[in-house]
């Protein structure tokens, strides 16, 4: 038999169903610790980034994407979602 008779059917990947954990990052803080240990309700802490920024997409520690928020529409409005601008080469990093 020839195999090009008989085109291999392939298997689906048990992997492509899992669910995997994307933690977005929008910016850091770096309070002293005395002004963390005074943090109260409705304390603001001041990110080191602006509104405009992208945001970095990770899964674990290792980042894979980058992006913007926004806001859904329709029956989602309200929820927020990430608009993917970059997407990491992953042998060797983004940018």
């Amino acid at each position: 038999m020839n195999d090009t008779q008989f085109p291999k059917t392939e298997k689906p990947n048990p992997f492509e169903t899992v669910p995997i954990e994307v933690t977005v990052s929008v910016g850091r803080a770096r309070p002293l610790i005395r002004d963390l240990l005074n943090m109260g309700e409705n304390t603001v802490l001041t990110l080191d980034k602006r509104i405009e920024d992208p945001v970095d997409l990770y899964v674990g520690d290792q980042l894979v994407a980058r992006g913007v928020l926004e806001e859904m529409e329709g029956d989602q409005a309200g929820q927020l979602a990430v608009r993917l601008t970059e997407i990491a080469d992953l042998q060797n990093g983004i940018g």
